[in-house]
């Protein structure tokens, strides 16, 4: 069996388990043993990952393009986007399954909470985890009107590094639902510290999902209540949709995924996390995103638009030049496919509803120049301001940049206009999260549409 991530061969993986999910009283000298491989001294790690070379074509695309978009944060965000060993990753809880243990082993190893609590509605308990994804819930047919997948994926470990199935017990029981759960719970490190993976088993929930916290962020921005109509435009592979399911409890949550393999992958993740009595709530969708303004205008409370996007992170790191080199071909075309996502979604959210557009790339062209161009075409659809909301309270986490009108970057809250004039810097389009050393979260930019 392998080691997670960022701890070195020498740790002993039998007491690190056992202070993991058996919490024996070992947790000092484990502690002391993380310490000393984490340490700035210790080379032990350096040895035993290899480092991953970068693709020159889209690292010198990068340096034109973000040396002008970013300024000064470029060098920095540069440095951490070519050494994956600094990368570091949340835990989100689970709200359905038992967490005690999970939750007093983050915090013996140093994590800390990223967001504050609240409690949210119960739910009535219905027995075993499964989530329908191959037809409508019966009753609930006038929901929507669009195709529901009816994948039947085959068993795969959604994360590989470290299978659930070693370890010695199986603590992911699934909660009464008739108690009342805390909402969205994501545990983060100060340093690289990765949590092992749990395998995908069937009838049985995860505890925990890892991720970049900053993906949360679009969640956050969305604001979802109870008894919502929500809609995941672009849901593979699943995590921002099970991140709303922690946050609340909406009447439909519908998650779309045209793609065959990805929506295979994404029905395992919600298999995954969500219990049987949401399964009248959560549906899965193979729609084009594009059409569902046309399908079901003015339907939806609340819409997600995770876009398509060219991931910094991903691309970075393509298998070789041919295969960067199309991929800047193609980055050319992502922002028409983006523009048309996101008026699709304004078409599908009701009057006084929002749309949060995010992407998990930097580049200003998929971003603040997406919305600027699409909230042209809706007059009625007007921006608004997330530093104060998020940016603030979570800047002691997060690296965050306001994107403004013409591509106007900044690290400060500007001054916003009380109209929606584009033309004016002032504006702000929206924020970007931007990865910094020892906070590397990112990359993510968000912006909420709110139709008036």
């Amino acid at each position: 069996m392998r080691a997670f991530r960022g701890l070195s061969k020498r740790i002993n993986l039998k007491c690190f388990w056992c202070l993991l999910f058996n919490r024996h009283n070992a947790t000092d000298g484990v502690l002391l043993q993380i310490q000393q491989n984490e340490s700035p001294n210790n080379k032990v790690r350096k040895t035993i990952q290899k480092k991953r070379p970068a693709c020159s074509v889209v690292l010198h695309h990068f340096d034109q393009q973000y040396s002008e978009e970013l300024g000064d944060l470029w060098p920095s965000a540069r440095a951490v986007l070519l050494n994956p060993q600094s990368w570091q990753y949340g835990v989100m809880l689970n709200r359905f399954s038992t967490v005690t243990d999970i939750t007093d082993s983050l915090l013996s190893l140093g994590f800390s909470s990223l967001l504050t609590q609240t409690t949210v509605s119960s739910l009535p308990h219905n027995g075993a985890s499964t989530v329908s994804n191959s037809k409508y819930p019966e009753g609930q047919d006038t929901f929507s009107p669009h195709h529901i997948s009816e994948c039947s994926p085959e068993d795969f470990n959604l994360q590989p590094e470290v299978p659930f199935h070693a370890l010695n017990q199986d603590p992911r029981s699934e909660l009464d639902l008739s108690l009342h759960h805390s909402s969205l719970q994501c545990y983060v490190h100060p340093r690289r510290l990765r949590f092992p993976s749990q395998a995908h088993r069937d009838g049985l929930l995860k505890q925990y999902y890892l991720l970049n916290a900053a993906s949360l962020l679009p969640v956050l921005a969305l604001q979802v209540r109870d008894e919502e109509r929500v809609l995941d435009l672009c849901s593979a592979p699943g995590g921002k949709a099970v991140a709303i399911m922690q946050s609340a409890t909406p009447a439909l949550l519908c998650c779309n995924e045209p793609d065959p393999h990805r929506r295979d992958w994404l029905s395992k993740t919600l298999e995954s996390f969500l219990p049987r009595s949401l399964n009248n709530r959560v549906i899965v969708s193979a729609q084009d995103g594009r059409s569902f303004g046309d399908s079901e205008t003015g339907f939806y409370d609340k819409v997600l638009v995770d876009a398509p996007c060219s991931n910094d992170k991903s691309w970075l790191y393509s298998s070789s030049e041919q295969r960067g080199e199309q991929r800047l071909k193609d980055r050319a075309g992502l922002p028409e496919l983006q523009a048309q996502l996101l008026r699709s979604a304004l078409s599908a959210v009701r009057r006084g509803g929002v749309v949060v557009y995010s992407t998990c790339t930097l580049s200003n062209s998929e971003n603040g120049a997406v919305v600027e161009t699409v909230l042209k075409d809706f007059p009625e659809a007007e921006v608004e301001d997330l530093w104060e909301e998020i940016a603030t309270p979570l800047s002691k986490c997060f690296t965050f940049s306001s994107q403004a009108a013409c591509g106007q970057m900044c690290t400060k809250a500007p001054p916003l206009l009380s109209n929606s004039t584009m033309s004016s810097h002032s504006h702000r389009l929206g924020i970007l999260v931007v990865p910094q050393p020892d906070r590397t979260w990112g990359p993510m930019f968000l912006s909420r549409i709110r139709r008036k």
